[in-house]
């Protein structure tokens, strides 16, 4: 990715720095290779203006990662910043008063003419105030391909989910997993949730189990299927024993797997291993069946701090993540969109093109954790995540199961 001339003139890393330099905490879960590289992006932009950035990386993911944040927070030891889900995740934090309040910063920038998709700095606003500044659009849409695998077993890439299932006999006898699946819970039940259902029961019935909360589209034919595909996914797993999201995306690039359900940030680890896209790995966003990008992704908030030079950082700090400059060095390396569409990004690889393309033809749909709580999110994750790991678990028991859960979410 690259920036005009133009854009590069126009914006310094932040309209002003600190009187004295200032060292903030940040606190993440990107510890992936490719991960760590964007997140260095910010880091390096950050020392830029003079201040320091002290990383407070958490191994783990989100799930490890979210419950060490909040005990911090109300702990009474809070970061200068951390990153959150776009989302509901942040909702008692903000009730209870802790989160700096951004909302001068977003005006004084203009967050509300820069931001694209504006859900994104909807999942931000509470009561009409701005409470965090969203840095990217992630989404969980799509199956990567492995170019060793298939090149093993002697076929070319499939086009969709259906040649995928076509194909699976043959990686399987040219000693290739046709499913990498990584065996923490969010990874199981968010390739359900945010991919099987959306490509397989389609739009319609996707918003109305996650938004609508109805529990009888659950129980209907297009779920039906959505479980059985869900269930076959399942046997083509068997045979690959990983933990990490990004171990299961590194059996990819070694030709140990052929295809990973996963959001766009694999395309990091794709970059770091200096993997080509269309060529060395292909991308299918819905599965190649029906095509949506879910514009979640990565916020970050700000811990109230009695400290008036503190609350000064945190505020540049968070003017600065949205700058066009911050906006491409980090997305170009993270794997995800910019959050503004004023920046050129006419160099990005095919994958990320097409994700950009789905954007510009408003097919997209917002993430499952700006629909429902953190709550129904844990149930759901334990529940998929039970089924994944239990064979003699039918799709039509799991299917009740989660037709019980939406019944009661919020």
């Amino acid at each position: 990715m690259k920036l005009t001339t133009k854009l590069l003139s126009a914006t310094a890393i932040c309209a002003a720095s600190s009187a004295s330099a200032i060292e903030l905490e940040v606190m993440h879960w990107w510890t992936s290779g490719g991960e760590a590289a964007a997140v260095a992006q910010f880091a390096e932009a950050w020392s830029a203006t003079g201040n320091t950035w002290v990383d407070g990386a958490i191994a783990g993911g989100g799930d490890t990662a979210r419950p060490v944040m909040v005990s911090r927070i109300i702990g009474g030891d809070p970061p200068a910043a951390f990153q959150f889900n776009h989302g509901r995740q942040a909702e008692e934090l903000i009730e209870a008063g802790l989160l700096l309040d951004l909302t001068d910063v977003a005006e004084a920038e203009g967050w509300a003419d820069i931001v694209n998709p504006p859900s994104l700095l909807d999942s931000c606003t509470v009561d009409g105030r701005i409470y965090c500044a969203p840095v990217n659009i992630h989404s969980w849409n799509w199956m990567w391909l492995s170019g060793p695998a298939y090149e093993k077993a002697g076929l070319e890439m499939p086009t969709d989910w259906n040649g995928f299932i076509e194909s699976a006999a043959a990686l399987r006898e040219a000693g290739v997993t046709p499913l990498a699946m990584g065996g923490q819970a969010w990874q199981q039940s968010g390739a359900f949730n945010n991919v099987m259902t959306i490509s397989v029961a389609g739009e319609e019935a996707w918003l109305s189990v996650m938004q609508d909360k109805n529990a009888e589209t659950v129980m209907g034919p297009e779920y039906t299927a959505a479980f059985e595909a869900y269930a076959a996914a399942r046997e083509l797993s068997n045979g690959l024993n990983v933990q990490d999201w990004n171990q299961a995306t590194n059996a990819l690039i070694t030709g140990e797997a052929g295809a990973q359900i996963m959001g766009d940030w694999a395309q990091g680890e794709f970059a770091v291993a200096e993997m080509a896209a269309g060529e060395d790995y292909g991308c299918l966003p819905g599965l190649g069946l029906g095509a949506f990008l879910q514009t979640g992704g990565d916020a970050f908030y700000f811990p109230v701090n009695d400290d008036a030079d503190i609350t000064a950082a945190q505020k540049e700090l968070a003017a600065m993540l949205l700058t066009p400059a911050v906006q491409v060095s980090f997305n170009s390396v993270k794997g995800s969109l910019p959050i503004r569409g004023d920046v050129d990004l006419t160099t990005v690889n095919e994958c990320t093109q097409k994700g950009l393309d789905l954007l510009a033809n408003g097919q997209t749909l917002p993430a499952s954790e700006q629909l429902i709580s953190p709550d129904t999110i844990t149930q759901l994750n334990d529940l998929m995540t039970e089924f994944w790991n239990t064979p003699a678990m039918t799709a039509a028991e799991v299917q009740q199961q989660y037709a019980d859960i939406i019944a009661s979410a919020d």
